[in-house]
This record gives C-alpha cells, sequence and structure tokens, in this order.
C-alpha cells in the first residue's frame, strides 16, 4: 500500500500533494443534495448570485473532504485503522466553482498507543489552498494507524 506506517512519520514532516482538483457544479450539486443540505448559497445560482458572494458556494463540507481525501494517498492509504477525529476546522476563504485545490499535510504529532502495541496515532495539520495560493481551508486530523509488522 502506499500509506505510511506509524513509525515512518516524524514531527515536522510536510508533504505537498501533487494530485489537485478543480471543483465543479456538480461535485457542489451533488455533495449538497447526497447530504440533503438545502442551503440555497449552494444549490441555487439566482439566490447566491444576489448574495455577498455574487455566486454559488461550495459546500464547506465538501471541501473539507476533499482536502482529507487528497491527502490519503501520500499518507494513510491502507495503513491507516480510522479516523479519531477533526479538531480546529476553519475555513478562512469561500471556495468556488471552478476553483483547483491544492493540499499540503503536515505531521504534528506523534503517539504510540499503550494498549494496542499495533498501533500509533498520528496528528496532521490538512490546509488546502485554491490556484491562487489562498488559504481556503485547513483542520487536525488525528488517525490511528498501524504499525509496522514485525
Amino acid at each position: 500500500m502506499a500509506g505510511l506506517y506509524f513509525e515512518e512519520f516524524t514531527v515536522g514532516q510536510m508533504f505537498e500533494h501533487e494530485l489537485t482538483k478543480t471543483v465543479t457544479e456538480s461535485d457542489n450539486m451533488l455533495f449538497s443534495t447526497m447530504t440533503l443540505n438545502p442551503q440555497p448559497l449552494h444549490i441555487d445560482r439566482h439566490f447566491a448570485e444576489n448574495s455577498e458572494w455574487g455566486q454559488p458556494l461550495v459546500n464547506s463540507m465538501f471541501t473539507l473532504g476533499l482536502i482529507i481525501g487528497i491527502s490519503v494517498g501520500d499518507t494513510t492509504l491502507g495503513t491507516t485503522i480510522g479516523n479519531l477525529g477533526m479538531n480546529e476546522v476553519k475555513f478562512p476563504a469561500p471556495v468556488f466553482q471552478g476553483d483547483s485545490i491544492h493540499v499540503t499535510t503536515e505531521v504534528i504529532g506523534l503517539r504510540a498507543s499503550k494498549s494496542k502495541p499495533d498501533r500509533g496515532i498520528v496528528t496532521f495539520l490538512h490546509r488546502g489552498f485554491n490556484q491562487n495560493n489562498i488559504l481556503v481551508a485547513s483542520c487536525t486530523r488525528l488517525a490511528m494507524m498501524r504499525r509496522r509488522p514485525s
């Protein structure tokens, strides 16, 4: 698997993920309707055009999922046991349809499990930027990671 084991992470380690994504109207509409979010700022162009943004906003939960998803191939693919939580989620700038998102991930914490020696907890700081390098989203994520098999 492409993911790293707990022992392969170091505090301060940085990942500049090569995978990027241009967010489409379909992405925003599909995510909003699949999650039963009827917010007209996301799904009604005419309503959104009369808002302070002048256009539809991309659903922030889609943006959060996207920045974490982009990180998976370089960090946790096949080596994670599960997410334990996301903290300090921030959306300092809006994402609009047509924005291209790129992501960095920094390892900000490591803790070996005391009760289960086959795993440890990695704390990631994910940051998502648009095509103009404007920070659009960030969060810390705690992931329970497998240790390398002996």
